[in-house]
C-alpha cells in the first residue's frame, strides 16, 4: 500500500454517516445556502500619479477574492455605467441602492512621498447608509499590494462573521528545481516561495494550527525521518528518524503529531503520536506513543475537529480502507464501504458537516464529498485523470488537491460543489497541499 499524505478529520458520527445501505457514488450539485450578498465594488479613486497601476491590481486581487468567498457577488460591470463617478465625500447612496447594491466599498489610492501605496477604505451599507467598518488607511511598499489587498478582503469577511481564508497559505511539494522539496504559496497561487534547500526529497507537509511550523517527510541520511520546521526561526528538528515516517498531522490544539511509522522491530506500518511543546521543542526529544497493533498497514493519520478521534487508512480488511479510532487507539472501527476498492484521502470540513475523499472506481481516482445532514455523496470532479490528497480551506468552501487531469501532476482548487475548478500551479510536478488555517 503506498504511503501518502492525507490531511483527514474524523468524529464519532463519522462510523454512522458512511455505513449507508449501501453507499451509492452519483453525480450531483449541492445548492444550499443563503443567496450571496449584491457587493458594488467601483473603481477607485487616483489622488496621484503614479498610483493608477496599484490601484489596478489592488482593484483585481480584491475582486477576485471577493468573487471566490461564495459570499458576496460582485455587482455585473454593466451596472455601474447608471451610476455617476464616485466622490468619496459625497455618496449617492439612492443611487446603488437603484442598481440593488447591498454593499458598497469605496477606495482611494494615492502615492507617499518616499513611494509607498496610501489606501483609503471605506465600506458602507447601502440601504441604512451607515458605515459597516469605519474608514481605515494603509500604507505598504508596491510589492505588498496583493498582501494589502488580501488583507482587506478578509476584514470584509470577517464583517459579516465569516472566517478569513485570503492571508492564509498553501504547502506543498515540488521538483521544479530538481528533486521534491517543500514550498508555499498564497491561496490563489501567487508568491510561490522554495521552503527547504535540502538536496534531498522532502515530501508531505503538515501546517501547524497556528502557522509557525510545518511537519513533513524529509530523506536525509537516506531515511525518511519525520521533521518540524520553524518557519520564522529557520530550525529544523527531528521528531523521528528509526524507520520511515510518513503522514504528519497536527492535532487542532497543536500539542500532538500524529504519523505512521515502521520504526518498532515488527518493521509493520502503524499510527503513532508524539507530544509536541515548548519544551520538547527545545530539546529536540519528543514522547512517541503507538496507538495501532495489527497485521495491517496503517497510514495516513488525521485529527477530528476536537481533537478527540483520529481517522486513518489500513489494509487490514484486504483493502485501503477508511477507519476511525478514539485519540488513545481504542475503539477501532471500519467507516468506508460501497462499491469502491480502495478508499483513500478522507479529509473532514471545518464545520464538521461534510467529508471529502478519494474513491477509486474502475481505476480512476475521483474526489467524493459526502455530506452528513442529507447522506448523499455528491462527485466533484470527472475528469478520466488521478485526483489526490484535499485539503480543505478553513472556511470549509473550498478544497485544494492534486491532479494529471492536464498533464503532469498539477495542483487545482475546486469549490465543495463541484464549480470554479482553478489550477494554482505550472512548473515541474507538484503535489501533497495542505492549506493553513
Amino acid at each position: 500500500m503506498k504511503t501518502k499524505k492525507i490531511s483527514i478529520f474524523g468524529l464519532g458520527i463519522l462510523a454512522l454517516a458512511l455505513a449507508l445501505h449501501p453507499q451509492q457514488e452519483v453525480k450531483m450539485i449541492i445548492t444550499e445556502g443563503m443567496p450571496a450578498i449584491s457587493f458594488a465594488l467601483p473603481k477607485f479613486t487616483v489622488a496621484s500619479s503614479p498610483a493608477p497601476a496599484a490601484a489596478d491590481e489592488i482593484y483585481q486581487v480584491l475582486s477576485d477574492d471577493l468573487k471566490f468567498s461564495r459570499i458576496f457577488q460582485l455587482l455585473p460591470k454593466g451596472y455601474y455605467d447608471y451610476i455617476q463617478k464616485i466622490n468619496p465625500k459625497n455618496i449617492l447612496f439612492k443611487e446603488w441602492e437603484s442598481v440593488q447594491a447591498n454593499i458598497l466599498f469605496v477606495g482611494e489610492v494615492s502615492e507617499a512621498a518616499g513611494g509607498d501605496i496610501i489606501f483609503d477604505r471605506n465600506l458602507y451599507d447601502v440601504k441604512s447608509q451607515r458605515p459597516i467598518l469605519n474608514g481605515k488607511r494603509y500604507q505598504a511598499k508596491k510589492t505588498d499590494i496583493r498582501y494589502l489587498a488580501h488583507r482587506m478582503a478578509d476584514e470584509v469577511m470577517k464583517a459579516y462573521g465569516e472566517k478569513p481564508i485570503f492571508e492564509s497559505k498553501i504547502a506543498f511539494v515540488s521538483d521544479r528545481e530538481g528533486n521534491p522539496e517543500i514550498y508555499m504559496m498564497d491561496y490563489d497561487g501567487a508568491n510561490q516561495t522554495r521552503l527547504t534547500f535540502n538536496k534531498v526529497n522532502d515530501i508531505s507537509p503538515a501546517w501547524s494550527p497556528d502557522g509557525k511550523m510545518i511537519a513533513s517527510t524529509s530523506y536525509q541520511n537516506l531515511t525518511a525521518g519525520l521533521y518540524i520546521q520553524l518557519i520564522y526561526e529557520a530550525r529544523k528538528i527531528p521528531v523521528s528518524l528509526k524507520g520511515g515516517n510518513f503522514s504528519p498531522a497536527w492535532s487542532p490544539d497543536g500539542k500532538k503529531l500524529a504519523f505512521n511509522s515502521t520504526r518498532d522491530q515488527d518493521g509493520n506500518s502503524e499510527i503513532y503520536v508524539a507530544d509536541i511543546d515548548e519544551d520538547s521543542l527545545k530539546r529536540g526529544s519528543f514522547r512517541i506513543k503507538r496507538l495501532t497493533f495489527n497485521p495491517g498497514s496503517d497510514v495516513a493519520p488525521s485529527w477530528s475537529p476536537t481533537g478527540r478521534q483520529l481517522v486513518f487508512v489500513s489494509d487490514r480488511g484486504g483493502t485501503p480502507q477508511i477507519y476511525t479510532m478514539d485519540a488513545e487507539g481504542s475503539n477501532v472501527q471500519r467507516v468506508s464501504f460501497g462499491g469502491s476498492t480502495h478508499c483513500d484521502s478522507p479529509a473532514w470540513s471545518p464545520a464538521g458537516d461534510r467529508i471529502v475523499y478519494i474513491a477509486r472506481v474502475e481505476n480512476i481516482f475521483d474526489l467524493y464529498i459526502l455530506n452528513l445532514r442529507t447522506q448523499q455523496i455528491s462527485k466533484l470532479t470527472e475528469s478520466n485523470a488521478r485526483n489526490e490528497s484535499p485539503s480543505w480551506s478553513s472556511d470549509g468552501r473550498h478544497i485544494v488537491f492534486t491532479s494529471n487531469m492536464k498533464g503532469g501532476l498539477q495542483l487545482f482548487s475546486i469549490d465543495y460543489n463541484g464549480s470554479n475548478l482553478r489550477q494554482l500551479t505550472t512548473k515541474g510536478q507538484n503535489s501533497w497541499p495542505d492549506w493553513s488555517n
